[in-house]
């Protein structure tokens, strides 16, 4: 691996205020960690996955990055969005959908995807910050019908036995591709956060039961701030402020596993899940999710995310139902 040495003195404004990250002197034989590291902006590949017909949305670009060895990562990840089943709409403000409860939903209108000819018919409800894939026994339910912004909601039904395997893959897009930011908060580059709750009809909700891996760290602006523990892959030690100039942010990268989403892969070696509040989150201005709140929060479900909701950007999740 390449040595590269580079100090970086950014400035941040939070709120109305100005503030300036810690001057980081980092060289790339700081990082220890077990991914690849690429720094600065992706290439774009797609422009925009999807155009919000209604109110102000954020434009779902998929890129290309390079790490330091010259090998490509798509960002913010490898996704399905054009080519698998988009899920139901329960709540979805660019297509003018806004029922304000579950009473105004027909839910007979939800098609079930077969897994088992033979299996139960579940019912599930997903609010995904930004975006979601769902299998289960590595068959694809769903994908979410709005990438990035705005926020939405979604419904899903499948037809499976007991015991069955869950598997998602979450994404919290990004604006400036490969820097793991956005504008907002006031500056032109700041970390976003993720999440992902859901609840089914049969009883299972998302807690800290369930497992989760990352897959794409950023934007990281000093490397000694990572670090691992087993398969525990940690940032919480790096800063999510936001930058006036993030060009020349690092990320992280790891190879995502094949098959990960089939019923047989095994995760026993995965962090558990880490649970956040609704208020950490910060979902009490979003219809999508509260119109619908007695199906998340109010059915026992928890947010879960990776160790770290605003670096951490792709996250795999998985979870056995018995």
């Amino acid at each position: 691996m390449k040595t590269l040495s580079i100090t970086l003195t950014i400035l941040s404004l939070v709120g109305c205020s100005q503030a300036s990250l810690p001057v980081s002197s980092t060289n790339l034989s700081d990082y220890q960690g077990s991914g690849a590291i690429s720094q600065g902006p992706a290439r774009t590949l797609i422009d925009n996955l999807y155009e919000c017909e209604r109110g102000r949305a954020r434009v779902a670009g998929v890129g290309e990055v390079t790490d330091v060895d010259g090998k490509t990562w798509v960002v913010p990840g490898v996704n399905h969005f054009t080519s698998a089943p988009i899920s139901t709409d329960l709540h979805n403000e660019c297509e003018g959908y806004r029922p304000s409860g579950l009473s105004q939903v027909n839910l007979n209108n939800v098609p079930v995807v077969e897994v088992d000819a033979d299996g139960e018919v579940i019912t599930g409800y997903i609010f995904a910050d930004n975006y979601f894939e769902l299998y289960i026994n590595g068959t694809m339910v769903g994908v979410d019908s709005v990438p990035f912004t705005q926020f939405n909601s979604s419904v899903v039904k499948f037809k499976v036995k007991k015991p069955y395997s869950i598997a998602v893959k979450v994404i919290d897009w990004e604006e400036n591709l490969g820097l793991g930011s956005e504008s907002n908060r006031g500056s032109n580059y700041h970390p976003g956060d993720g999440g992902f709750i859901a609840s089914f009809s049969d009883g299972t909700i998302t807690n800290s039961d369930w497992q989760a891996q990352t897959y794409y760290t950023a934007p990281i602006y000093d490397l000694t701030c990572l670090s691992e523990m087993g398969s525990l892959r940690q940032s919480n030690t790096c800063t999510t402020q936001g930058a006036d100039d993030g060009r020349n942010a690092y990320a992280i990268h790891w190879a995502t596993p094949e098959n990960w989403q089939a019923e047989s892969f095994n995760v026993s070696n995965w962090p558990s899940a880490t649970t956040y509040t609704e208020s950490v989150i910060g979902v009490d201005n979003k219809d999508a999710y509260m119109n619908f709140r007695e199906k998340f929060a109010g059915s026992g479900a928890q947010f879960i995310w990776s160790s770290n909701v605003v670096l951490d950007n792709e996250v795999l999740l998985r979870y056995q139902v018995k």
